[in-house]
């Protein structure tokens, strides 16, 4: 549990660690997210006839695909960075068959691309809860932008926006692989039946710019963390003990449940709990979240519990706080 008792060495620490929010510069440092999206199914409008629409239960492959025609596809999200995420790829998409050297019915180009696409990729934590959206804009398949991430293989999509945790991304983004290659399917399938009917595997690689990103605050003393038993600061005269709980003051770790208006201060009743997915790392070894919540009477600052694993060795630990799979800087402390 976050403790709210306010002791006068909790305010010390508090006073000098908020008081340094104002001055924090955004941090532009790139992260990457790999999205694994199982039962990938496109759905190519083949019929003029609106009544067909969805309403066929079995597979039912598409009439060969024309120029210009539209596709609407779907997916589950399974993974993200290698842990267990939940929710939608939503793809829409216009083919235009560029090519240098059209015959009929292409589109003649400097460039080789089959399709304009549009990917929203609404994300859950693995408990259901809604962490945020992002969405992306580009051209498919062919050469990756150049600087993505190594793993990209092909697509050029530049990150347009986001909501939630992801509010004011910017960045790129390419598809990395197709373990199952994505399902062609006529607009007359139902879209009820896609897990049954099953689709592609495939992953994704985003290359984010986030707009903030989980940091500890870092004040003249050192970095603003505290021995949860009485809120004394952590320091080489005072250092922090294997299997200890520490507490964190934090920025930048987003949305909370209850929400508050942008600007607004956290409420103290009842606690504005961290909305994303909240992972600590202790010498890179994950260590046990307690909770996070939005500092009741702050603006945009947060307290983190966590436990110190109980086979940290004594000297120097470096503590590192990711929120939505998005990574802060790290700091050190002393331990015992």
């Amino acid at each position: 549990m976050i403790r709210n008792t306010r002791t006068v060495k909790m305010a010390i620490v508090l006073g000098a660690a908020l008081s340094c929010i104002p001055a924090k510069a955004q941090n532009s440092q790139a992260a990457i997210l790999t999205i694994d999206i199982e039962n990938v199914v496109q759905y190519l409008q083949d019929t003029s006839d609106l009544t067909k629409l969805a309403t066929i239960p079995n597979v039912t492959p598409p009439s060969p695909p024309k120029n210009f025609a539209q596709q609407v596809g779907f997916g589950d999200i399974v993974a993200i960075n290698g842990l267990p995420a939940k929710g939608t790829l939503t793809r829409s998409v216009r083919n235009v068959a560029l090519v240098p050297n059209a015959n009929p019915g292409q589109a003649v180009a400097d460039t080789a691309r089959g399709a304009v696409v549009m990917d929203s990729f609404e994300i859950l934590s693995s408990d259901g809860s809604a962490v945020g959206t992002i969405v992306t804009s580009g051209f498919a398949p062919g050469t990756p932008a150049p600087g993505t991430p190594q793993s990209v293989t092909q697509g050029n999509y530049a990150i347009i926006g986001g909501t939630g945790a992801f509010l004011g991304i910017r960045g790129q983004s390419g598809q990395v692989s197709q373990t199952i290659p994505i399902r062609l399917a006529s607009m007359t399938e139902d879209p009820a039946n896609r897990r049954v009917n099953g689709g592609g595997k495939a992953r994704w690689a985003l290359q984010l710019i986030p707009m903030d990103r989980p940091e500890i605050i870092v004040t003249s003393s050192g970095p603003a963390v505290a021995h949860s038993s009485d809120f004394s600061v952590v320091t080489a005269a005072k250092p922090a003990a294997a299997g200890e709980i520490l507490s964190l003051f934090m920025t930048g770790l987003g949305p909370t449940r209850p929400g508050v208006d942008p600007g607004a201060p956290f409420p103290s009743s009842p606690a504005a709990v961290v909305n994303s997915p909240v992972s600590v790392t202790v010498n890179g070894k994950s260590a046990e979240v307690i909770g996070a919540v939005g500092y009741p009477n702050t603006v945009g600052g947060y307290q983190l519990n966590f436990r110190v694993p109980s086979d940290v060795a004594k000297g120097t630990a470096t503590i590192q706080v990711a929120a939505a799979w998005i990574a802060g800087t790290p700091v050190t402390i002393a331990v015992q």
